[in-house]
């Protein structure tokens, strides 16, 4: 007698419905979204309300005469001979600064990159001025060194007997970029140790056993590796230092022409009450900042890109 087994039958299981891709990608952004409208409401709103303010002829004391006057702000701006002069205080500072931040900051990094007992502590210090807020390094450049009757270069200078000149009042410009370049030559050592310590080892032994010697090595080797990194160190510098009104408020109050255009519109908005030319000034700003800083971005994709082929 043979037993018969029915067969067995399956029942369909639904597969889960996933949610549509338009759906997923929202949820994945929904956390990122009050940031945004932050970031949105802090900088993107107020950036707006200062560009439409530029096109009106607005003085604070007068709120009732302002009028429209489309692009005379702008062309003020670019023709007045002060507001020029401020433009090309602004170039020549940032310049300077950036120039010397990069060399000096270039040197450090190749003596950091090197082994020696207290490197640690030698990197430390170096990075310091860096961290220190930028008007308080301004105020300690202002009293604690240049200062004529007990600053520390004029007490130097007293014990060698040389001279004790004012600093400030005699080289005001010269004395705002050596605070500056002061502050900035650590973040100019940071990004080339960096790029140093990201070099090929074995082509620079390579090199050293077919009988290079250390300048070719660095004429050859480290400085080509080291151009879009000094690319990035001068284009981050000159979004920063472009906009720097910390140093030359407290060292010299705009005065001895070191007046920069940030300073300019610190005088047009809160001393002269002209919001419209101020406005105009800090849309310029902000114009040649962004520039900088799309620059700044593509080194940086490029540098991103290098190190995923090496990988």
């Amino acid at each position: 007698m043979t037993a018969t087994t029915a067969p067995l039958t399956r029942t369909p299981v639904r597969a889960a419905r996933r949610p549509p891709a338009r759906l997923r990608a929202w949820a994945t952004r929904a956390p990122l979204l009050p940031a945004l409208v932050f970031l949105i409401a802090v900088t993107q709103l107020p950036f707006v309300a200062t560009l439409v303010i530029s096109f009106f002829d607005w003085n604070a004391l007068y709120p009732k005469a302002r009028r429209f006057t489309g692009l005379d702000n702008y062309r003020q701006v670019l023709t007045d001979a002060d507001l020029r002069h401020s433009v090309w205080t602004t170039v020549l500072l940032t310049a300077a600064v950036v120039l010397a931040s990069l060399v000096l900051g270039l040197l450090l990094a190749l003596l950091l990159d090197r082994r020696f007992r207290g490197r640690g502590i030698v990197r430390t210090l170096l990075i310091a001025p860096f961290l220190v807020v930028p008007v308080a390094a301004a105020l300690l450049w202002k009293h604690v060194l240049y200062n004529p009757e007990y600053g520390l270069l004029n007490g130097l200078s007293h014990y060698v007997g040389g001279p004790q000149p004012d600093w400030i009042s005699r080289t005001p410009l010269l004395a705002v970029e050596v605070s500056l370049v002061w502050q900035w030559t650590p973040f100019m050592m940071l990004i080339l140790l960096a790029g140093l310590q990201s070099r090929d080892q074995q082509q620079i032994e390579a090199a050293r056993v077919d009988g290079a010697t250390d300048w070719q090595i660095f004429v050859h080797l480290t400085l080509p590796h080291l151009r879009r990194y000094l690319e990035l160190g001068a284009l981050l510098g000159s979004i920063y230092i472009v906009q720097n009104f910390d140093a030359v408020f407290t060292i010299t109050s705009g005065g001895l022409g070191t007046a920069n255009l940030p300073y300019t519109v610190y005088q047009s908005f809160y001393q002269a009450h002209e919001n419209g030319l101020a406005s105009a000034a800090g849309v310029l700003v902000v114009i040649g900042s962004l520039v900088l800083a799309t620059f700044a971005l593509r080194v940086v994709s490029s540098l991103f890109r290098e190190e995923v082929s090496r990988a």
